[in-house]
């Protein structure tokens, strides 16, 4: 099977083209250039660094260990802003309690199985902890009123929608769809735009 190449920096090398609209490379630019600190604007700072914490392991980044795609800020900013999807699972609260109850739940998981916070744990344990709360049995009084499968299932959807709308993850899987100002003219089988990342 043919191995895709995507080319360093494809995202970044678009941004500055007539391919992509004004409102497009404004906010790809503003996710390159999000500073390296946040101030946490909805959760508590304990809460925020467990969030970090839990979406480092779920989307664990060993060749960005310097500076890793930041997905919490963008959730903290979502539920700061009462922003949502415009629909939840009916067994789970609103999203700003769902989320303050399922961090708590999480440290729960944590004391349960290892007698200790979430970010005391070493790697494989806090994946044990997480792989808990996927299974949708996990220990802890917080379980008992949340539906943990569904909760889990919200969170790591939330983060692959923050991870994959950031440039540089989308340079990992050759992504140039938001290129799309010229149309897309070579729709037929294996064709491909001059833009698009070559298939070898």
């Amino acid at each position: 099977m043919p191995v895709p190449e995507y080319p360093s920096g494809t995202v970044r090398a678009l941004l500055g083209t007539e391919h992509v609209s004004e409102a497009t490379r404004a906010a790809l630019q503003e996710r390159l250039d999000e500073p390296a600190t946040y101030e946490p604007q909805f959760l508590a700072p304990e809460s925020f660094a467990l969030l970090e914490a839990v979406a480092g392991r779920l989307f664990p980044q060993p060749d960005r260990i310097e500076q890793p795609i930041a997905l919490a800020p963008a959730v903290d900013q979502r539920l700061a802003s009462g922003r949502a999807d415009g629909w939840r699972y009916d067994v789970l609260p609103p999203d700003r309690e769902a989320m303050r109850m399922g961090l708590g739940g999480i440290q729960e998981i944590a004391h349960a199985l290892f007698q200790a916070d979430f970010m005391a744990l070493v790697a494989p344990q806090q994946d044990a902890v997480l792989q808990s709360l996927a299974d949708g049995r996990p220990p802890g009084a917080v379980w008992q009123t949340l539906d943990p499968g569904r909760f889990f299932e919200d969170l790591l959807a939330e983060l692959t929608e923050f991870y994959y709308a950031h440039p540089l993850a989308q340079e990992e899987i050759g992504y140039v769809g938001m290129a799309d100002l010229p149309a897309w003219t070579k729709i037929g089988l294996n064709e491909k735009e001059d833009r698009e990342p070559a298939v070898s």
